[in-house]
């Protein structure tokens, strides 16, 4: 019996013992030797990584017109709060080159509220309003206050969303949109890839829903169409310039300068 007792006593003293230290669950989950214990490394505290390689800010730190035309083939990516990905291919861009630009709205290097991105750093977005209800999508470039301005895209991934915000976006009876018809120029390619005003002073180099890629089999200098910008109104000598840019033959595009093509191919 006394050696009964002894163990008895033994083991109510080891269940008493506060001599074991207090064990934090979120470390638990960094167990394996030689870990970080930080909870940044555990499954709950994953940092979301892109899938895919994107553009970086030397790619966009170049001159107004060079990006324009660099910006031919390459691929925007937008993610969707729901998670899905809509991509679509540049087709077609206007350069807008800054103070003397009289169709820019930096003309004359005036910074205002409203334009405030196009003096940001290159691969900055500027989002601006149309009549009081569409939204149009430009990328700060080199140049004070120059930016190019995205007018269409062929739609690659996602259509299925991209008709869904469309429909959303109008007020016209719905009907089925064609491919072809999604991203024809730069307010449509904005209500289908789900871009309004917030979107404004983004980063493309850092922003989580929206990037670009690099795409597939960039085209040369012939396939590229040089002509004049569209519905710019009255800037006199400006109004002619070369500065709108659109892969020739690709049906994805807005507007066609036949004249212009036939031109390229005689």
């Amino acid at each position: 019996m006394p050696r009964k007792r002894k163990l008895l006593a033994q083991l109510s003293a080891l269940q008493n013992s506060t001599s074991f230290p207090q064990i934090n669950a979120v470390e638990q989950l960094n167990t394996t030797p030689g870990a970080n214990s930080s909870p940044k490394n555990s499954k709950y505290f994953v940092i979301e990584e892109k899938s895919s390689p994107q553009l970086q800010e030397d790619f966009f730190n170049q001159p107004c017109v060079s990006l324009a035309k660099s910006f031919l083939g390459q691929i925007l990516v937008r993610k969707l709060p729901d998670g899905r990905e809509l991509w679509g291919r540049i087709v077609e861009t206007e350069a807008y080159l800054g103070g003397e630009d009289e169709a820019s709205h930096s003309r004359g290097g005036k910074q205002t509220q409203r334009n405030a991105a196009m003096f940001m750093k290159p691969g900055t977005l500027y989002v601006y309003q149309i009549y009081g209800i569409y939204f149009c999508m430009n990328v700060s470039s080199q140049g004070e206050g120059a930016a190019v301005l995205l007018r269409s895209l062929e739609p690659l991934q996602g259509l299925d969303a991209m008709r869904e915000l469309r429909r959303a976006s109008r007020k016209a009876p719905s009907r089925l949109l064609k491919d072809w018809q999604l991203c024809n120029g730069p307010s449509k390619l904005c209500q289908a890839f789900g871009i309004d005003k917030a979107f404004d002073q983004r980063d493309l180099t850092r922003d989580a829903a929206i990037w670009m890629v690099p795409g597939q089999d960039l085209p040369g200098e012939q396939d590229v169409v040089t002509t004049t910008r569209i519905g710019i109104g009255n800037t006199g000598e400006w109004a002619q310039k070369p500065l709108r840019f659109y892969l020739r033959g690709n049906r994805f595009v807005s507007v066609v300068d036949k004249k212009m093509e036939r031109e390229m191919a005689a």
